[in-house]
């Protein structure tokens, strides 16, 4: 724990662990959005328009999670943010571009004919994938040390895949909870058969991980720490038998516990996250900067501290005020 009488040792903890959290509830939140549009050419027409309407009140909301992570990166590790974007330009370009085909598809959808729609949903689909590729790119980079060679991009292409099924694992989650008939029973397999690609991306980079340098192979798996860390494969082992045996057996009769794959969900990827956070902390850079390096002047801090403190709240209070207003079902998403 960092010594709370000294700024300059608490404050870049703190922003650290504000970003850390920003991410997290962005992967959640974002990830079963763009796992919806993933899953969108497996649905009929009328199916996409229920999918559509299970994240129209939240989509745009949840990409602030993203901003405000880049925003902190940005002023309180001013050089880990050069460093990482210039490593991972391409992707980062990548996942703009999806990230604009996304919004203007899933606006302009809702005003076209049909034989425009079908091009709309196309790019909707195509912006989704096109996101969670370039994402799943960028963390397998990170987690090889943003090294570049053919053997850190071969790893961080099946970290991308396989980012891009965990989305549509979760967005398959979501669409159990929000849905009903025979797309929720659609949801519920499309759950069951991507659970598998989750397990396997999980377990590729919980593999990969210590093997980056001796430090984070001691870290995992030297002893007394492999016993301190152990409940935590454990218990995401369980928590896949749950998801396993649960997504056999739903939908259950009267919706009852629609939201558990979600809620299980959520649950499976913050473990995950908990675990690279354990890994590469206090690096913000894998094996190259602290975050006590990177950090700005503690003055600074302190100042974007208080602003911080007054952002998230707002942030956070209205993702809650709005998943508490729009809970329930889906509805066709109308603008008229």
């Amino acid at each position: 724990m960092p010594d709370f009488a000294n700024p300059a040792d608490w404050l870049p903890w703190a922003f650290a662990s504000l970003m850390g959290l920003s991410i997290l509830i962005y992967v959640v939140l974002d990830g079963f959005d763009l796992g919806v549009g993933i899953l969108f050419p497996l649905a009929t027409p009328a199916e996409q328009d229920k999918m559509i309407g299970s994240i129209g009140p939240f989509w745009d909301a949840n990409e602030t999670w993203l901003v405000l992570a880049v925003g902190l990166l940005l002023v309180a590790f001013p050089q880990a943010h050069g460093m990482i974007l210039t490593a991972l330009y391409l992707p980062v370009f990548i996942m703009l571009v999806g990230l604009i085909l996304r919004g203007v598809a899933f606006e302009f959808r809702a005003k076209s004919r049909d034989h425009h729609k079908r091009l709309w949903n196309r790019l909707f689909f195509t912006g989704s994938l096109m996101t969670a590729l370039a994402q799943g790119f960028m963390l397998g980079l990170y987690v090889m040390g943003l090294e570049q060679t053919w053997a850190t991009y071969a790893f961080a292409t099946l970290t991308a895949v396989f980012l891009a099924v965990g989305y549509g694992f979760i967005g398959a989650a979501w669409l159990v909870h929000k849905t009903e008939a025979e797309l929720q029973h659609k949801s519920v397999r499309w759950a069951r058969e991507s659970l598998w690609g989750v397990v396997l991306g999980i377990g590729a980079v919980s593999l990969a991980t210590p093997l980056v340098s001796t430090r984070l192979f001691d870290k995992w798996l030297s002893f007394p720490q492999v016993l301190y860390l152990a409940p935590l494969p454990i218990l995401s082992g369980l928590l896949i038998v749950w998801l396993w045996r649960m997504l056999r057996a739903m939908p259950f009769a009267d919706d009852r516990r629609s939201w558990l794959p979600f809620a299980v969900a959520t649950s499976l990827f913050a473990l995950a996250y908990l675990g690279m956070a354990y890994s590469f902390y206090p690096y913000v850079v894998p094996e190259r900067l602290t975050i006590y390096e990177a950090a700005s002047a503690p003055e600074s801090l302190f100042i974007i501290f208080v602003g911080a403190c007054v952002v998230v709240p707002v942030i956070a209070g209205y993702s809650v005020l709005a998943y508490t207003i729009f809970r329930g079902k889906a509805t066709e998403l109308r603008y008229d």
